[in-house]
């Protein structure tokens, strides 16, 4: 008689797995993805299927390298998600092969290089959008206006133009709020007079600004990842870390000198920040696993964001944020551990009777 296989722990219980965690993340994804599409028309959903199409091919082709099963591994979401994620940070018209190659960068070079789901060290998806504004700063941040790609805009055929033959259409360019913002104060104007000519702060809100290609609506990304909260695949604590230090040291900011700096909703409701707190700092793999460390992951992403908007080059700082903070995620793990049980947090035995 052969012995059991013993396929898994036996005390893991769990209605999650891999495959399930991908899919409700990507169902929380799905309103803002979908705002997306329509507003900014065929070159996005084009940029869109090719991006997810490319991770999946690098997915196959790195699990075939590696050995690995591919019909297990490819089909667990993982890849699809991170395709998702890139997909969405990208500008919506921007060419076939900006999305190609950033499927590429994160899969390869982002997950599979670390060994695989599981043991990369840096948010992959963040690896490709940081080496894209690097290495591609114009093709990263051309924006066009959602009224333009949305009813009325190109129809398949011009889209076809657009993604994969190199064709423009005049009047297209524009800019998204905060890179806006950054240029009107690099040219010596009042920050009341550059916010008076930005429009209402609802169209943040909502998403009718120039921007990524699903990080334009805020309240969209914000029932997204309520929506994570309230499925437990994440909790709260890293999205309030990221919104809180961002909303305190924009007000602060705002306090001390409005003429310099923008009010702290345009802060919150500008960029990749919902983006960030909710479905990318949130990363099972490269965030901290206790409450305090991820309290301190998020306080430090938040931080060198408001940080990099305000002073750096980039207008968003959410990519060098999360991977700055990927890096200090073993160095938090390390000194914030949980108390082990029958021991003081220092790690010796507890007294009989000691509730320490």
């Amino acid at each position: 008689m052969t012995a059991p296989i013993l396929a898994s722990g036996p005390h893991t219980h769990s209605r999650f797995n891999v495959p399930r965690t991908m899919l409700a993340v990507m169902l929380c994804l799905s309103p803002a993805t979908a705002f997306g599409l329509f507003h900014f028309g065929w070159p996005a959903v084009l940029l869109f299927s090719v991006t997810l199409a490319a991770a999946l091919l690098f997915e196959v082709l790195c699990l075939a390298i590696a050995g690995r099963p591919i019909l297990r591994f490819a089909t667990d979401g993982s890849a699809l998600l991170t395709g998702w994620i890139v997909a969405l940070s990208l500008p919506p018209w921007a060419p076939w092969w900006v999305g190609f190659t950033g499927a590429g960068i994160a899969i390869v070079i982002g997950k599979h290089m670390f060994g695989g789901l599981g043991q990369n060290l840096f948010n992959p998806a963040m690896v490709a959008r940081a080496m894209l504004l690097v290495a591609l700063p114009v093709q990263m941040t051309t924006w066009v206006p959602p009224v333009i790609g949305g009813p009325g805009g190109p129809g398949f055929q011009e889209a076809l133009a657009i993604t994969f033959g190199g064709g423009t259409f005049d009047a297209v360019s524009s800019a998204s709020p905060l890179g806006h913002i950054q240029s009107q104060l690099d040219a010596g104007l009042t920050m009341d007079s550059i916010l008076a000519g930005m429009g209402r702060v609802h169209d943040q809100l909502f998403g009718f600004v120039p921007g990524s290609l699903g990080e334009t609506s805020a309240l969209l990304l914000l029932i997204g990842g309520v929506g994570l909260i309230l499925l437990r695949v994440i909790t709260v604590v890293i999205p309030l870390a990221v919104l809180g230090s961002v909303a305190l040291l924009s007000g602060a900011a705002w306090l001390i000198a409005p003429d310099s700096f923008p009010p702290p909703q345009y802060h919150l409701l500008s960029g990749s920040l919902m983006f960030c707190a909710f479905f990318i700092a949130t990363d099972y793999v490269t965030s901290p696993v206790t409450g305090f460390g991820k309290m301190i992951y998020g306080i430090g992403i938040g931080a060198l964001i408001f940080v990099i908007r305000s002073w750096g080059a980039f207008p968003e700082g959410v990519a060098f944020a999360v991977l700055l903070m990927n890096a200090c995620t073993p160095l938090i793990d390390e000194y914030v551990r949980p108390r082990i049980f029958g021991r003081t947090r220092a790690g010796k035995p507890l007294e009989l009777g000691d509730t320490q």
